[in-house]
């Protein structure tokens, strides 16, 4: 009679987490965003520069990822998976606001839910658009 005990629920969710944040590195955006009417907006604001937050990003660090880019773009965007990851991400958009209000620029974030292809697995992330108010 085998005794082992199954994973715990805790364990899996942090290995199908771990998988998601490994996978999101090499996710590609399809040609649509969800919930948008046509395809030419997702091409038109695919020139922003895309950054990829994981659940241990460091928000500080994406703050000021946010900052540059904004600074030298006009436009960024962040892109997550999962609660974790989406909570990094909101934080260091707080956070590069307050960078960027030092020198005169206020931003707004516009969320939206975009369609990814993440080892040819489509996926659901949520899209931060950043941009000047």
């Amino acid at each position: 009679m085998n005794l082992a005990t199954p994973p715990d629920d805790t364990s899996r969710r942090l290995s199908i987490r771990h998988q998601q944040e490994e996978a999101m590195s090499n996710a590609q955006p399809l040609e649509r965003a969800v919930g948008e009417g046509s395809a030419a907006p997702a091409r038109q604001q695919r020139s922003a520069e895309v950054l990829k937050v994981s659940t241990r990003s460091r928000p500080s660090a994406v703050a000021g990822a946010i900052a540059g880019v904004m600074r030298e773009n006009g436009s960024a965007e962040v892109q997550s998976i999962g609660a974790g990851a989406t909570n990094q991400a909101i934080k260091a958009v707080a956070i590069a606001r307050a960078y960027l209000s030092e020198e005169g620029i206020d931003i707004v974030c516009i969320p939206s839910f975009i369609e990814v292809s993440i080892d040819d697995e489509e996926r659901t992330a949520i899209r931060l658009l950043i941009e000047r108010r």
